[in-house]
């Protein structure tokens, strides 16, 4: 049972360009223990792996033509969107796609804040990667967590969620433990990566904080693998979006 948890903004972070170590950055300025989690926002992580790009670079097929027609949006952003997803599941009234290493969203989580006016930022392009990257370069041993945020199904506003993670299980599994009344639990697997991210996001913010990094202290490790994307056979919303 997990008694207490506590986080702490890491204060100090430069304008983080190409090329700069992320690890390197945190650890200057937070004293970092064994068994600390480390949350890092994704446009930090893309803009350290040069996943900025110019609008102008792009050259709309007839497709991504189509589709910014019928949106309103400019025909290059759309084609952005195309080349980064796997999958489109709607194309109306929004472009909600599967990236390339599986995570289900909005426009590919491009992003037009904190960039140059005509410049993009893309998510990293495999965030599991580089959080395990991240990780190696710590002085300490640190599960990593690289966090965006998305809008649910149902309900207003958006939470921080987890696109990739290194040295943590991001799912714990409830299944065969027993409740109050001594009945077995058969299907309850809890999204702990996405917990813990939405916790940092708390704290990160959503505009000009320049404060994308937080360090997550007082929890398990919860070891072990498993992934939070939902194989397509199993995900009975994407069969039913293909089926119209």
């Amino acid at each position: 049972m997990i008694e207490s948890v506590s986080l702490h903004l890491v204060r100090g972070l430069p304008v983080i360009n190409k090329g700069d170590s992320l690890a390197d950055l945190i650890q200057s300025r937070f004293e970092l223990l064994d068994g600390d989690l480390i949350c890092i926002a994704s446009t930090v992580v893309s803009k350290s792996e040069g996943r900025v790009r110019e609008l102008s670079s792009y050259t709309p097929c007839e497709r991504a033509l189509a589709i910014a027609k019928n949106l309103g949006k400019d025909p290059r952003f759309v084609q952005a969107v195309l080349e980064e997803s796997s999958e489109i599941l709607l194309d109306r009234p929004f472009l909600l796609v599967v990236t390339r290493f599986g995570h289900v969203c909005v426009n590919a989580g491009i992003d037009q804040s904190n960039v140059p006016p005509g410049k993009i930022l893309l998510l990293p392009e495999n965030p599991s990667l580089s959080a395990e990257m991240i990780r190696r370069e710590l002085n300490r041993d640190c599960p990593v967590i690289i966090t965006d945020t998305c809008g649910r199904p149902f309900r207003f506003g958006v939470t921080g969620v987890a696109i990739g993670w290194s040295g943590l299980s991001p799912i714990r599994d409830w299944r065969e433990a027993t409740d109050i009344h001594g009945r077995k639990l058969e299907i309850t697997l809890e999204a702990v990566a996405d917990e813990i991210a939405g916790m940092a996001n708390l704290l990160m913010g959503e505009a000009g904080d320049s404060t994308p990094a937080v360090v997550v202290r007082g929890l398990p490790r919860f070891d072990g693998g498993g992934s939070m994307f939902m194989p397509e056979e199993q995900d009975v919303i994407r069969a039913i979006l293909s089926s119209k």
